[in-house]
């Protein structure tokens, strides 16, 4: 039985170390046989490094690790091209500096194949003498990978000066691809974003996003066939340390890592190593998550005052969606590409995307991750989210409104905007986050309450006001009476009136019934 990977990048390892490799290579048969710029964006550890591995592995003409695979049937010449792989996702970058101090390095390896042209200064002159170089020596033309392209740009996007420093680096590196067009078989740049063509490969007239194509939405990642082919005795494995069927196996992975769509007629992609770490340990868990997601994605959910239920159900057109150059007035584009939001649904006569969470494992981490951001306090002591659980899941309303206005007290947070709209998401945030059935803004008959939020034991109907009595919340709810969808539930009710300060930015009271 072939072995579990866990983030191995090079397709060799794959192959000689005997690991499970899910078949794309009828994709990259495609992608290697037609001359083209190609540019693709997935979220991170989607697989897109063992992508470009793939094709490198091809271009060398190693045969030999492609037996049984779909492209050994495709392909018959197997001929060797000269490959130059570039990867800046091995350094950081603080300065325009540090950009041109990790390319120049990476074509110093490649010049040490090729040779070196003393006449170029700059990277993208020595970029251009390279390529000539490499396909003089070979004879034939060069390909060129090049992972991760968007680091150096990420790594700054909330220092828009030094952005456009490393943007203008970049632009004359990549312009090379049209310079040196003749001599290129094929190039292929990933990363995790798009910025527009506009901003970075104006140059690259041949430039072909596959990013949102149907033909290649499988690319990366897993799908449900997928799974069934290659990891099916995982899955029972799973089932069986978890004292489950396989089908409720099969269910449950579903559910927690599922859900990508790149195309809105994609057959459901899974993350692949949030599926592979679960397979391998046997638990289901947050396993993409806590690889590290990045800060600036929940500066930018701060910086525009977003509730996570704005991310449910929030639509877009294909042309807001396909880059992120605009991020500073919609961070949506950046969250959907970084694979924090996918496709749910599209609607042809106006062109507009429909996005939400993908799966349980973001639907579940993303508001930890959210909550711990803004208030450090909740991860552990007596703020820790656990402990507010309990006070709901005990029916004391009053120990969480204390512990909620303790919470507020100590914390630093800047609100930005409307203040009542991040007191209601504090709620939400927290009742969302160990699994209870929160509603916020529930539509009725008669208006829109504020939140509901049931429990095995209870039901609470809240009312926020800010600046306003508490009690005046809660005559709302009995005046529209927004309990009465649940008045023969069974469940003890709550009604609770809350009412926030805008000037303190803590909860000044509250009152129940």
């Amino acid at each position: 039985m072939k072995k579990i990977p866990i983030g191995i990048q090079a397709f060799s390892s794959l192959i000689d170390g005997d690991f499970v490799y899910l078949d794309k290579t009828d994709m990259i048969f495609k992608i290697a046989t037609t001359k083209a710029c190609y540019f693709l964006s997935r979220p991170r550890r989607f697989g897109k490094s063992l992508t470009l591995s793939t094709l490198h592995t091809f271009f060398d003409g190693r045969k030999e690790l492609f037996a049984g695979l779909k492209i050994e049937k495709l392909e018959t010449k197997w001929e060797k091209y000269p490959v130059l792989h570039f990867d800046f996702n091995a350094s950081t970058y603080n300065s325009v500096e540090d950009v041109q101090s990790r390319i120049g390095y990476m074509l110093s390896q490649h010049e040490k194949i090729f040779g070196k042209d003393d006449n170029a200064k700059q990277n993208s002159e020595r970029f251009e003498s390279l390529i000539n170089a490499a396909a003089a020596q070979t004879g034939k033309n060069v390909v060129i990978l090049v992972d991760e392209y968007d680091k150096p740009l990420l790594s700054n996007i909330s220092n828009k000066d030094l952005q456009d420093e490393i943007r203008k680096e970049l632009k004359a590196f990549y312009g090379v691809l049209k310079t040196c067009d003749e001599n290129i078989k094929i190039a292929f740049i990933t990363g995790v974003t798009k910025f527009s063509k506009v901003s970075l490969f104006s140059d690259v007239n041949n430039l072909i996003d596959i990013s949102a194509e149907i033909n290649f939405s499988t690319l990366c990642g897993a799908t449900e066939q997928e799974i069934h082919d290659y990891l099916d005795c995982y899955v029972q494995e799973m089932a069986d340390a978890n004292d489950i069927t396989k089908d409720e196996c099969y269910k449950e992975l579903k559910n927690w890592y599922e859900g990508y769509h790149f195309h809105p007629n994609s057959v459901d992609v899974y993350n692949p190593f949030g599926l592979m770490r679960a397979l391998y340990s046997k638990e289901f868990k947050e396993y993409w998550f806590e690889t590290g997601t990045p800060t600036f994605l929940v500066e930018e959910i701060k910086r525009h005052n977003m509730n996570l239920r704005d991310l449910d159900n929030v639509r877009r057109t294909e042309e807001q969606l396909s880059k992120i150059d605009n991020v500073r007035n919609d961070p949506v584009p950046l969250l959907y590409q970084s694979g924090y939001l996918t496709i749910k649904g599209y609607d042809k006569f106006l062109k507009r995307y429909t996005l939400s969470l993908p799966n349980k494992e973001v639907g579940e981490a993303l508001p930890k991750f959210i909550l711990n951001f803004n208030f450090p306090q909740t991860d552990g002591g007596d703020f820790d989210i656990t402990n507010f659980i309990e006070d709901v899941f005990n029916g004391d309303i009053d120990g969480f409104m204390k512990r909620l206005c303790a919470l507020l007290a100590d914390n630093n947070y800047e609100i930005v905007g409307d203040a009542e709209k991040y007191f209601q998401n504090v709620f939400y945030l927290i009742f969302k986050l160990l699994g209870f059935y929160a509603e916020v803004e529930r539509n009725t008959s008669d208006g829109r309450m504020d939140a509901v939020v049931k429990t095995p034991q209870y039901i609470y109907v809240f009312e926020f006001k800010l600046d306003k009595p508490a009690q005046e919340a809660l005559d709302q709810i009995n005046s529209k009476d927004y309990f009465l969808p649940f008045s023969v539930d069974g469940r003890k009710l709550f009604k609770v009136g809350v009412s926030f300060s805008s000037e303190t930015r803590k909860v000044k009271e509250w009152v129940k019934e």
